[in-house]
């Protein structure tokens, strides 16, 4: 092979490379996260307290059919899962809050264009700052 098709090839290489492990944890316990905002069928990834969650929405018009999956980090059989559905508005939130007193808010874009994690903080109940 020639020395610049060789060198051209090396170097496509490790930067197709870099890009993948840019993108991908650092270990097997680091877990992907994914906040938005995304468009209509792309996925949220993120982690709430003890849970993990995935949602995605399909655009019904001007409204988000917002789809979420919620499940215990640990359970590896996926028997904690559970499924909800919602349509929003637009700029409307859903607020997705734990036993953890942790909470998670996805709020629906301008015109159905997308979704996104608005807020991921301590839930506060009853006036009282956590």
């Amino acid at each position: 092979m020639h020395p610049i098709i060789r060198n051209w090839c090396l170097g496509f290489a490790a930067g197709a490379f870099a890009l993948a492990a840019a993108s991908m944890p650092a270990c097997a316990e680091d877990l992907v996260q994914n906040l938005g905002p995304v468009g209509a069928n792309e996925p949220i990834l993120a982690t709430v307290g003890s849970k993990r969650l995935i949602a995605f929405y399909e655009a019904n018009g001007e409204q988000c059919g917002m789809h979420v999956v919620v499940w215990d980090h640990a359970d590896v059989s996926g028997n904690s899962a559970a499924r909800f559905r919602v349509t929003l508005a637009p700029y409307q939130e859903v607020h997705i809050d734990t036993a953890e007193n942790k909470s998670l808010d996805l709020q629906c874009g301008k015109s159905a264009d997308t979704l996104a994690v608005v807020t991921a903080n301590k839930f506060v109940t009853a006036g009282a700052a956590q």
